[in-house]
Order: structure tokens, then sequence, then C-alpha cells
């Protein structure tokens, strides 16, 4: 466990936190205690300084609000880009893909697939749906969740030093657990892994070479999951 993660009791406490980081900070709560109680203290501190400012709204704020609202129009929610794979898009994914495994840039680690074949099962099955990821270079994750896989292809990512590595993460209610090294030279990179029932967003981060037991810097790029 790294010193540093002591530091973020009080941006955790505000909600200040990205979600890896979160992720991370929580595992450690349940092991430190002394982190616990500053956690506790700091959201207990800002809720006090909250109340000691509160003012009770004007008598007619309410009905002004609600009449807004009634002349507003709504934006649609945002969500996730999922397209469900065509047969074009199947096979235009499995060139990417096989290509990228022929090139040798799948990195073996705890969970990861290397072999053509769970690619495959994950692009020809019927619940197979695509996703764009959000951040830096390009990342397109086909996700099969009857199957428990994912596949990620990742290029364009920006180039690292020999000291460091690209780790994917698959991130839910269980934390933040490794799925796995991206090759450090290659234009593209893929990565099969099983996907847990809980995971909800996957996270590319920037790791020491040989990868890190937990996140130690913030994803540069992040796909959501529905």
């Amino acid at each position: 466990m790294t010193a540093e993660l002591h530091t973020l009791t009080g941006a955790y406490a505000l909600d200040a936190v990205s979600d890896v980081d979160r992720a991370e900070f929580e595992r450690h709560l349940g092991e430190c205690a002394a982190c616990r109680r500053e956690v506790a203290e700091l959201r207990a501190t800002g809720a006090w300084l909250a109340a000691a400012v509160a003012a009770d709204p004007p008598p007619g704020l309410k009905l002004l609000v609600l009449a807004d609202v009634a002349r507003t129009r709504q934006l649609p929610p945002r969500v996730p880009v999922v397209r469900r794979l065509s047969r074009a898009k199947t096979w235009h994914l499995r060139a990417a893909l096989l290509g990228a495994a022929a090139a040798a840039v799948v990195a073996v680690v705890l969970g990861v697939a290397t072999a053509p074949a769970p690619v495959d099962s994950v692009l020809a099955a019927p619940d197979a749906a695509a996703m764009q990821g959000v951040g830096q270079g390009h990342a397109t994750l086909v996700v099969s969740r009857g199957r428990h896989q994912a596949v990620l292809l990742a290029s364009d990512l920006p180039a690292l030093d020999a000291g460091h590595v690209y780790q994917v993460w698959l991130i839910g209610t269980g934390g933040a657990r490794s799925a796995g090294l991206m090759a450090p030279e290659a234009s593209q990179r893929m990565l099969v892994a099983e996907l847990p029932p809980d995971v909800d967003r996957i996270g590319i981060t920037v790791e020491p070479a040989g990868g890190s037991p937990g996140p130690t810097s913030p994803a540069v790029t992040r796909i959501d999951l529905v």
C-alpha cells in the first residue's frame, strides 16, 4: 500500500477523486483505521460548515423553479455508446483483433487469454456489443455478458518509456482488479479477459514496468459498460 493513499482522505471526503482512485482508496479504507477515522471527521466538519451557512429559501422560490421546469425542454440522458455487432462489423473487428494477436501484442497476466479462439467466441456471441472509450487514444471494447468475456483493442495511445506500461483494470463493486498489461511497443494493443458480473467499467492506467497490484495513476482511457 503506497503512502500516497493516506493523502487522499480530504479529496475522498469531498468526492473529488477519480473512479479508479476511489476504488483503490475504498479498498485501502478497509485496512486503515486512521484513514477511516479521518474521513469520518472531515465529513462531519463539512456537514457542520454547510449547516452553519444554511439559509431558508425565499417563499416564492419553489413556485419559480417549478414554472421554469415546465417551460424548459429537457436534454436526453447521456449514455455510453453501445452498438450491437452487425456481420460486417464483426468481420472488421475480427480482422483487427486477430491481426493484433498475430503481431504478439497480447500480454499474458492473470485471467488473460492469448489464442484467437476466445476472440471469435466473444465476437460470435448473440449478446456481443461494442463500446467506445473516452480519453487518450482509441479504444474499442467488445463484451459478451453471457460468456463473461471481453476483448479490448486499443490504438494510438501515447508512447511510454521503458520503465512504464499500460495496465488494464476491471472496475466494479469489488474494486479495481488487473486484467493484464498491454505491450509497450505496438500500434494496436489487444487484450482478452474474463469479465466478472460486477464489473461496470474498464480503465487503462500507466504503471511501472511489470505492472502494479492496484492503480497508481488516473485512468488515461475509460470505458463504461451497461
